[in-house]
């Protein structure tokens, strides 16, 4: 069944080819560094490494915290992270520059993977959430190599996926040395498609584990004294299509009774901001981008934040927050980096992709859900009038962090073992 899809695969490489050509157009960083995609490299890089994978921006960032601790507790092991994403790519340039080695996953081809495997050489593989890879599995298998994926998490949808391929899935899993799930429900799912029970261990969730340090704090409360004094800042994050008119829609609603409401719009992908800001102005809105630098005077309806990694700062700096990719179906993002921060969180129907930190949260009262625009325009309404509810939203949101934290030292003792 491998072979198959081996051949499959190698036959669908031109169409992969045309689709990074086709996403360059809005991204022009998947135009580049193909090779690395085929693991043809030009320069040589460290073996034995410990080589962690994530596929993008949001597993990176929830990375950074046990890669930092392996590096705290082992600073003469050498480090690899791989992505699939230019901006997960970018994260880890900015965050952990020269600390590491980075470069993009091989596509999933008996040669590539090889080569990558021959190039690097890895001790340990971990694998972040689900990313189950026919070739790449098995070459760790004949390798010896111990195989970990953590903070794994497998949806009814996705299982239903795999238990179809199961030529292909149980021998995958088979080669995998531990499985640490975020919920016993991933745990029960991975169990069904073929991993076995003995392998197979719910550790928690590692986006708990957030980092939030002072001084993010301070530059976002900084940065609200300077750019955002006297406003009511209203922060969207992680939006995607279709989903800022709503939010545009629903701010010309509610500045007349809020007229020092400031929207802070944060697009999901980079390659989308020039597109958002034309959206504004289309809907007649005052827009400053932040990287122009330009003053963000009272007149002014939207702040686009069209930068990379400031999130957790910007948060710092509003007074709510919601939340995107969830007022479309999307299935949400991560919601706990507000909460850990302290800002009032806020999300809509869409949340599939974190349903359990959804229900978790709403169950502690801890966040709003919003099914409707009229439910935002009713929570904004009683969130800006309100100081005291803003207060308690908030000291719940980071208690809930605060619960479920522990999952990164749980993974990191365990990974230990063979590092």
């Amino acid at each position: 069944m491998r072979t198959f899809y081996s051949a499959l695969f190698y036959l669908l490489i031109p169409f992969i080819l045309v689709r990074l050509i086709w996403r360059s157009i809005k991204a022009p960083a998947y135009r580049y560094r193909w090779g690395e995609r085929f693991a043809f490299y030009n320069r040589k890089f460290a073996q034995n490494v410990i080589w962690f994978h994530a596929v993008s921006v949001g597993e990176v960032e929830s990375l950074f915290p046990l890669v930092k601790l392996i590096q705290q507790q082992h600073p003469d092991v050498k480090l690899l992270i791989t992505t699939t994403t230019p901006t997960g790519s970018a994260r880890i340039k900015a965050v952990m520059q020269e600390s590491v080695e980075h470069v993009y996953l091989p596509y999933d081809i008996p040669c590539a993977v090889s080569r990558f495997m021959q190039c690097f050489k890895p001790r340990v593989a971990v694998i972040m959430e689900t990313e189950i890879w026919p070739n790449l599995y098995a070459c760790c298998g004949s390798n010896q190599v111990p195989l970990y994926i953590i903070n794994a998490r497998l949806s009814e949808k996705s299982a239903s996926g795999y238990q179809r391929i199961p030529a292909l899935v149980f021998p995958a899993l088979a080669q995998v040395k531990l499985i640490a799930t975020q919920t016993q429900d991933d745990a029960r799912r991975f169990v069904a498609i073929g991993a076995n029970t003995e392998t197979v261990r719910t550790l928690g969730n590692i986006k708990f584990d957030v980092e939030v340090t002072n001084a993010i704090i301070d530059q976002g409360l900084q940065l609200k004294i300077n750019l955002f004094t006297g406003r009511f800042v209203w922060l969207i994050a992680s939006t995607h299509k279709d989903e800022e008119a709503i939010f545009l829609e629903i701010y010309k609603e509610i500045k007349p009774k809020i007229p020092e409401l400031l929207l802070v719009i944060v697009p999901r992908h980079p390659e989308r901001f020039g597109e958002v800001k034309k959206l504004c102005e289309q809907y007649q809105l005052a827009v400053v981008a932040r990287s122009s630098g330009e003053a963000c005077h009272q007149h002014v309806d939207v702040y686009l934040a069209d930068t990379m990694g400031e999130l957790k700062m910007l948060y710092a700096a509003s007074d709510v927050a919601f939340v995107g990719g969830s007022m479309v179906p999307v299935g949400g993002h991560n919601i706990l980096e507000a909460a850990a921060v302290g800002t009032p969180v806020l999300f809509g129907p869409y949340m599939m992709n974190f349903k359990d930190i959804a229900q978790g949260v709403l169950r502690q009262d801890a966040a709003i859900q919003c099914q409707t625009k009229n439910e935002i325009v009713t929570a904004i309404a009683d969130l800006y009038a309100d100081t005291a509810y803003r207060q308690s939203l908030a000291e719940k949101g980071k208690a809930f962090v605060r619960q479920n934290q522990g999952a990164i030292t749980r993974i990191f003792d365990i990974l230990d073992q063979d590092i």
